[in-house]
């Protein structure tokens, strides 16, 4: 068995620049850690299963809803239980996030389509 070991966020998200392709940092207990960042607005979509953690460290999210909206800021975090449509959307030119969700999470949920991650790099 391995130490534990400390992981810096910032040194990992200076390892990529593509946008809306997570990146694994961390696995604990089924669940992954990841990093993304993100431009412009990604696809509609839920997922059937799994809830999904979304913490912001640079820039601002909006996360749409099909009723409402809500804006994520540096430190912040929003929740999107499974079932719920959203749409996450980077208001600024460029949002970096961290994910936590079950490992079996596929990016784009029931939507599917080209913006499909299938295989997750590990940093």
């Amino acid at each position: 068995m391995t130490a534990p070991r400390t992981v810096s966020l910032q040194e990992k998200f200076h390892l990529f620049s593509e946008h809306w392709s997570p990146k694994v940092v961390a696995e604990l207990n089924g669940q992954q850690v990841k990093l993304v960042k993100i431009s412009g607005e990604f696809v509609w979509h839920s997922h059937e299963a799994e809830d999904e953690l979304f913490l912001v460290t640079r820039g601002r999210l909006l996360m749409r809803f099909r009723d409402s909206e809500q804006r994520v800021g540096v430190g912040e975090f929003i929740v999107v239980p499974r079932g719920v449509e959203h749409q996450p959307v980077a208001e600024t030119e460029e949002v970096w996030m961290v994910l936590f969700e079950p490992a079996t999470t596929v990016n784009t949920g029931t939507a599917g389509g080209e913006r499909t991650v299938t295989i997750l790099e590990n940093l």
